[in-house]
């Protein structure tokens, strides 16, 4: 597509979304050189990015990985010395990498413990270590929300700082988000894996960072390295989730895409951060959809990314 970008881009999407009912409520597309559009039903108010909050918590860890505050084959228990008297057997062998890819062998959606009442009267961390090893860590992919809470976790055992507070100056600051808010855990500490609270144009900026190899207005805030290997070191996902584009590949808190060497920043109901390195675009939307958002990644393709 020669020349700015315009709104005349989007159109078709836009009929898309309106005639398949898609729920989408957002999209922003940004292109190098070419410059961005967007189009939203209402407001640029900020929602709640559910799983999409997980790749903020990655950067976080490719930013300590950078300023040498931990290693991606450290030992995650070796962390946590208060509980390696609790931990099951098995626990001591997961990395920090195997919280990433979503293979700590922790196979339960959150924690296994079911008595909500008993789950948050306790540290997290310690349900964590607490619950059963159902496979050998590093072996098989489960798609865990503890894993990324963990994530957050490491954070703030490295550094001193919660993981909001880490990634403000070093993130959130320098791509203008202001004071955004993370939901937390009753102990006070960001959830990592759901939770931020960001407007689309907010959202939008991660994408185009991770585009950009880590870099914003000249400056690094995370390393090309960790850029690379948050996309391309991926574990097949084995049929954790039905459709094409789930069964791709799962690198470091983001998933590939069918489009090759491309990925996306993942949220519920299809909140989707679309990296597109050959193309040098990106494409980010916010929706609704309990149904079907793989429809969304397919309206993108065919309505968008095709006429970039």
């Amino acid at each position: 597509m020669g020349g700015m970008l315009n709104s005349s881009l989007l159109t078709d999407f836009r009929l898309t979304c309106l005639e398949r009912n898609l729920g989408v409520h957002g999209v922003h597309v940004y292109q190098e050189g070419q410059g961005e559009v967007a189009h939203r039903s209402w407001a640029d108010d900020r929602v709640e990015l559910f799983s999409a909050s997980k790749t903020f918590t990655s950067v976080a860890i490719g930013m300590c990985v950078d300023e040498g505050r931990l290693s991606l084959t450290d030992l995650v228990l070796d962390y946590f010395p208060e509980y390696v008297g609790i931990a099951t057997p098995g626990s001591e062998a997961i990395r920090v990498v195997d919280l990433l890819q979503m293979r700590s062998g922790k196979d339960y959606e959150f924690f296994q413990e079911e008595d909500q009442d008993l789950v948050y009267s306790m540290d997290l961390a310690e349900q964590f270590f607490r619950g059963d090893q159902v496979t050998p860590a590093g072996t098989h992919f489960y798609y865990a929300n503890a894993c990324t809470y963990m994530l957050g976790r490491l954070v703030t055992k490295t550094s001193g700082q919660e993981l909001r507070e880490y990634l403000v100056p070093r993130l959130f600051s320098p791509l203008g988000i202001l004071n955004p808010w993370w939901n937390t855990c009753p102990q006070g500490h960001a959830l990592g894996c759901a939770g931020l609270q960001l407007s689309l144009t907010e959202f939008a900026k991660l994408g185009q960072l991770l585009l950009q190899d880590g870099t914003w207005d000249d400056k690094e805030l995370v390393s090309a390295s960790y850029v690379e290997a948050l996309h391309t070191d991926v574990v097949p996902p084995e049929r954790h989730f039905g459709g094409g584009e789930w069964n791709v590949g799962y690198g470091y808190q983001v998933w590939q895409n069918v489009r090759p060497g491309s990925y996306r920043v993942d949220g519920m109901y299809g909140q989707f951060s679309i990296v597109l390195p050959d193309l040098k675009a990106v494409v980010t939307t916010l929706a609704h959809n309990e149904d079907n958002t793989g429809a969304i990644l397919n309206a993108v393709s065919s309505d968008i990314v095709d006429k970039l």
